[in-house]
């Protein structure tokens, strides 16, 4: 009990300060960009003036999703029984991941937020490799974006196709890769190690209610700093690197597949938009590397990295970015090929 304690006030200071860092720069970021038309011959450059507007519109566009998915999370770390979660998922490890990452079309959360409702199902009892199965699954098997990406490209065609089948297989495949590691709670963050050791809430006399806040707070402490600084990378680098670059290897097979891959990393649009996003680039873009910035997008880009890296090492997130690059560009080459 007394080493609980301690990992729980260890905790309790982070919180504290993580959720100030956070909503304080959000806010502040928002207060900047309204007051600049106000500063008249004194206002900022118009660099700095888009770097605040791209910044905002990505903490505009992920807020409700972070908001919402954190509410998922507490809904099943604190309100679903947990014999209700695991008496449906079967017990055989691969049939038990491709199940898992099918749990999208029933929680259609943008990428952003899938990442505290994954701690969540840690929390709750599942292994580091599910998780990981549905945080790369849940974001393109999904109701949402499953209708967007069809509008866009139409539910026939090549991109469709490839989104949909490469997102679950890249999903799986990673989520074997990492079944096989002999210790998975390495590959977290301490912080995040010592909050799944923690125990049982109810054995302290705390409501649900109570809990729900309670983590509610801690999640936000951790979600809302990662979103903030996110944002501003992704707008700082929209700023820096000129769209015209990627913009002219559009017609070349592998460059067009780099360069969507680049623009996705730095864009971090939601996933539930993004088809409409990139449909104005695919007169000039093959078809392989729309599909590549439709996979690799989701799972891997500037905010999505920032939120996962609360949760997992970095040595995870280099191998998962190497990982996923290597196969969405596979799968890219191949739509090139065939289409």
């Amino acid at each position: 009990m007394r080493v609980a304690e301690r990992e729980r006030r260890a905790i309790r200071m982070p919180t504290i300060v993580g959720l100030s860092v956070g909503l304080v720069g959000i806010v502040g970021v928002f207060l900047v960009r309204a007051l600049t038309p106000a500063l008249g011959p004194w206002s900022l450059p118009n660099r700095v003036q888009d770097l605040l507007t791209l910044s905002i519109s990505v903490i505009i566009e992920s807020l409700p999703f972070v908001v919402l998915g954190i509410l998922l999370s507490i809904l099943v770390q604190v309100w679903v029984p947990d014999r209700w979660i695991m008496r449906i998922l079967p017990r055989n490890a691969f049939l038990r991941r491709v199940t898992i990452s099918f749990l999208g079309v029933f929680l259609p959360v943008c990428e952003c937020g899938n990442v505290p409702l994954a701690r969540g199902l840690m929390v709750k009892g599942f292994t580091v490799s599910e998780s990981m199965t549905f945080l790369l699954a849940a974001p393109i098997i999904n109701p949402i974006t499953i209708l967007t990406t069809g509008q866009a490209f139409g539910f026939d065609s090549w991109v469709f196709a490839a989104r949909l089948v490469g997102g679950f297989v890249i999903a799986n495949l990673i989520g074997w890769l990492y079944a096989k590691h002999p210790d998975q709670d390495s590959l977290l963050t301490d912080r995040f190690a010592a909050e799944c050791r923690l125990p049982d809430p109810h054995e302290h006399d705390q409501t649900r209610w109570q809990k729900s806040v309670e983590l509610f707070t801690r999640e936000s402490a951790v979600i809302m700093p990662a979103l903030f600084i996110g944002s501003l990378i992704a707008g700082l680098v929209q700023v820096a690197v000129p769209r015209s670059v990627l913009l002219s290897l559009g017609s070349n097979p592998l460059w067009s597949i780099l360069a969507m891959m680049a623009l996705a990393f730095v864009i971090s649009v939601c996933s539930n938009v993004d088809s409409f996003f990139i449909l104005p680039f695919a007169s000039t873009f093959m078809p392989g590397s729309i599909a590549v910035f439709l996979l690799f997008g989701p799972i891997i880009d500037i905010k999505m990295l920032t939120l996962m890296r609360t949760t997992f090492r970095a040595k995870v997130l280099v191998q998962l970015t190497v990982i996923v690059g290597l196969l969405s560009a596979l799968i890219g080459l191949v739509v090139n090929y065939l289409a």
